[in-house]
């Protein structure tokens, strides 16, 4: 049985002037706003992009968990960010790369042992398997 989750877009008007609403089926994101200047120019509002990042970060994150739980370890602490690049290319706009870097601890776990079960959620997160940019992965235990 698949689970089914979705997310929803509304835009109006052009794609400089226009704007857009994000919302999620969970209500997290209601009517979220979004348009070319935030994605573009760094202006507030949101962005299909930071989106994926945290959606990324969030997904190898909980697949980490189960991966060092299935290893006899729990985190007392893991801390993800996943930054998305957009890159302008000859056929339009492209995600290129996504560098996640992760922050952890972890009692009992070597710094070997926590590289390789982190590169082990990289690979097999659902959301690494559907991006096809690089992933590159920066984990660092703490103690």
């Amino acid at each position: 049985m698949a689970i089914v989750r979705s997310g929803s877009a509304e835009w109006s008007g052009g794609i400089k002037d226009g704007r857009g609403k994000i919302s999620t089926e969970s209500g997290a994101l209601a009517g979220f706003p979004y348009g070319f200047a935030s994605r573009f120019e760094g202006q507030r509002g949101s962005n299909p992009e930071e989106l994926l990042g945290a959606a990324h970060a969030a997904c190898f994150t909980m697949a980490l968990s189960l991966i060092l739980g299935e290893a006899g370890l729990t985190a007392t602490q893991l801390e993800t960010t996943a930054k998305v690049s957009l890159e302008k290319q000859d056929a339009g706009y492209a995600i290129t790369q996504v560098d996640l870097t992760l922050v952890g601890t972890v009692p009992g776990a070597t710094a070997e042992q926590f590289a390789e079960l982190a590169g082990k959620a990289k690979a097999n997160c659902p959301l690494s398997k559907v991006i096809r940019a690089n992933i590159t992965l920066d984990a660092r235990l703490e103690a």
